[in-house]
C-alpha cells in the first residue's frame, strides 16, 4: 500500500487536531497554529487563562446557565485557541505578520478581530460554527479563507 505525502495544510492541520486534546474545555476541543515560512510560531487550544481553574476542575459554567455556543461568551473563563496562540507569539517573540492560522474550527468575530489585527494573511479550518459575521471581517481586511475537509487523524509513520 502506497501513503501519498501530506500536503503542508494537511501536516499543520493534524497538528492543530493533536493540540486540540490539550484542551480543557468539556464542550468543544479546539486547536491552532500559527505558521510561517513552513515554520510553527505557536500553538494554542481553548481552556482557561493562566492560573484559572479550568472546566475540568469546577465544571462547565455556561452548560449550568444553560448558555447556547456562541452566546456569552464573557462569561466562561475559557480562551480561545486562536487567542491563545496569538498570545504565545506575543510572549515569545513569533512574527506573526503574513502568517497563516490553521485552527480545527472556523474563529469567533472576537478571534477574528485580533487575526485581523494581527496582520495574519490566511486562516486555514476544517469545522465552521454557524457564526459567519468573521467573513466580512475577513474580506474586508484581504485574509485568506479557506476550509478544507479534516485530515485523517491516525498516525501513519514506518518504525
Amino acid at each position: 500500500m502506497e501513503r501519498t505525502r501530506l500536503s503542508w495544510d494537511e501536516y499543520f492541520m493534524k497538528i492543530a487536531f493533536l493540540t486540540a486534546e490539550r484542551s480543557t474545555c468539556l464542550r468543544r476541543h479546539v486547536g491552532a497554529l500559527v505558521v510561517k515560512d513552513r515554520r510553527i510560531l505557536a500553538t494554542g487550544y481553548n481552556g482557561a487563562g493562566a492560573g484559572l481553574k479550568d472546566c475540568q476542575e469546577v465544571g462547565c459554567i455556561r452548560d449550568r446557565l444553560g448558555i447556547k455556543s456562541g452566546e456569552h461568551q464573557e462569561i466562561c473563563h475559557a480562551i480561545h485557541a486562536e487567542q491563545n496562540a496569538i498570545i504565545q507569539c506575543a510572549i515569545y517573540g513569533g512574527q506573526i505578520a503574513g502568517s497563516t492560522v490553521y485552527c480545527t474550527h472556523s474563529p469567533c468575530v472576537i478571534c477574528a478581530k485580533m487575526i485581523v489585527n494581527a496582520l495574519v494573511a490566511r486562516v486555514v479550518c476544517c469545522h465552521s460554527y454557524s457564526e459567519e459575521a468573521f467573513l466580512k471581517l475577513f474580506e474586508e481586511a484581504k485574509i485568506g479563507y479557506d476550509v478544507m475537509q479534516m485530515p485523517e487523524l491516525t498516525i501513519i509513520a514506518k518504525v
